[in-house]
């Protein structure tokens, strides 16, 4: 059985002001308030600008203003937070970069591998090309975004995974394909998986339906945001997970491949 503690999720599911980094910190900032407690608080995608494609002007330097709030904000509330903004690379690119940031003021990020084409993503932004496991509480967690989900072979990890994480601004328009593709997710992997998505309409008319949730290790839903606006909670039992990769070890009949 596991010997790590459960742990405690908070989802920030809300909307977003348009290309207003000042109004979106301040507004979340409210929200975080609502998340003490939790282990992790997870934001949306570009949490402060909206799902942009103007990144030569909304880009932050990798110490911007938006980093820095959200080291504060784990500091003040003793949580890590995760969210993806619009950052340019001490190399000049600019990326749609998931930044996790610890209660000890340190920063660990992963950039979005798979760039939205029907958006024009790729045109704007540089994608990233490394796979990043992060640590808390002795849960191996393991960061993507949005549109990262559509593919199973980035997903994939027969390494031990224990949450696999997305962040998005995922449009109502393909809700269904959303609520499909997370509880296969968790299956294929045999992990919880926990999915923001914002609420609301964006500068480019595009709604969003929300329907942020976490799954277990089966697919089942432990929690449902719908179309709600605020805070959502939910808990992982680490022995719960132990006990289902024991009893259904699945994953060590997994094929081995390798990436370029």
């Amino acid at each position: 059985m596991s010997n790590k503690s459960d742990l405690e999720l908070a989802l920030i599911q809300t909307t977003l002001a348009w290309h207003d980094p000042a109004a979106n910190r301040e507004h979340f900032q409210a929200l975080l308030e609502q998340a003490r407690g939790a282990d992790l608080v997870i934001l949306p995608e570009m949490f402060s600008t909206g799902f942009s494609m103007e990144s030569a002007a909304l880009a932050e330097s990798e110490d911007g203003p938006t980093s820095s709030w959200l080291r504060e904000q784990a500091q003040r509330i003793d949580a890590v937070i995760c969210g993806s903004l619009i950052i340019q690379a001490a190399d000049g690119s600019y990326r749609n970069r998931l930044l996790w940031a610890r209660p000890d003021g340190t920063l660990a990020h992963y950039d979005k591998r798979h760039l939205f084409r029907m958006a024009g993503e790729h045109k704007h932004y540089s994608a990233g090309d490394v796979q990043v496991v992060l640590e808390l509480k002795g849960w191996r967690v393991r960061p993507l975004i949005c549109y990262d989900l559509r593919f199973p072979v980035w997903s994939r990890d027969a390494g031990g995974t224990d949450l696999l994480l997305y962040t998005a601004n995922w449009p109502g328009a393909r809700r269904q394909h959303w609520n499909r593709l997370l509880p296969a997710r968790a299956i294929e992997n045999l992990c919880y998986v926990a999915a923001v998505n914002r609420v609301g309409e964006d500068g480019k008319g595009h709604g969003y339906t929300g329907d942020s949730q976490v799954l277990d290790f089966q697919g089942e839903a432990l929690l449902t945001a719908g179309d709600g606006d605020g805070v959502f909670r939910a808990r992982l039992s680490s022995e719960a997970l132990a006990a289902y990769r024991e009893r259904f070890p699945a994953h060590l009949d997994a094929d081995v491949f390798t990436m370029n």
